[in-house]
């Protein structure tokens, strides 16, 4: 089966990273920061933290203020101030650069799509460039996943059509983003999801990690 495939795109922190984000701790403090610049911030309503942003900044469009701009700053970089200590204390998974290396050979082009930012990437994974040529946090896009356009982008540097690809991922995110944009779907349970959240969305394989994955999909 693998033979078909021209990529494997993976998100990152759960993925292929050693998941450190804690993501009501990044909320809290973006929440906390966009309330400086507008007392009236509705709650979080356990969104993730761009959707949430979207919501408030819309908000106060219909409010007529013209803080959106500052409002994007402040939680992004409360975000990012939380994705980068999250950062110093990761890596990547042992297997992830035989992986890597192992779909190079075979001349599948390993991506990365992720909303995590660059810095806190290459902070994880420094060598990255060696072995995925395509990556695309949300700092390279104008909308991040579960938009397909993230994924959309990704093939498109790579060249190759959504039925030659499959995103992987420990989020059903992931799931609900590779299904968008047409391609294969894979849940892998490092990070956020529990193998029985990622049979309820009906993936197209499931594995305990992306090695395992990798062994399922060379042995079809």
């Amino acid at each position: 089966m693998i033979h078909s495939l021209k990529a494997v795109v993976f998100d990152f922190d759960g993925t292929l990273a050693i998941p450190t984000i804690d993501f009501n701790e990044m909320k809290q403090r973006a929440h906390d920061a966009v309330k400086i610049v507008y007392p009236n911030l509705p709650d979080l309503n356990g969104l993730p933290l761009l959707e949430w942003l979207d919501m408030a900044k819309e908000q106060a469009t219909k409010e007529r203020l013209s803080i959106l701009d500052a409002m994007d700053e402040a939680a992004i970089s409360a975000a990012k101030d939380v994705e980068l200590e999250a950062a110093a204390r990761s890596d990547v998974f042992a297997w992830a650069r035989t992986l890597l290396s192992e779909l190079l050979k075979r001349d599948i082009t390993p991506c990365i799509v992720t909303r995590n930012c660059t810095e806190a990437v290459r902070i994880v994974f420094p060598d990255v460039d060696e072995y995925c040529p395509v990556i695309l946090t949300r700092d390279d896009v104008p909308i991040v996943k579960p938009d397909p356009d993230h994924l959309h982008r990704a093939l498109a540097l790579v060249g190759c059509q959504p039925e030659e690809a499959i995103m992987t991922g420990d989020h059903l995110m992931d799931i609900h983003t590779g299904k968008a944009a047409g391609t294969l779907t894979a849940g892998v349970c490092t990070g956020e999801a529990t193998r029985e959240e990622f049979e309820a969305e009906n993936p197209d394989f499931i594995a305990t990690d992306c090695w395992d994955l990798f062994l399922q999909m060379t042995a079809r």
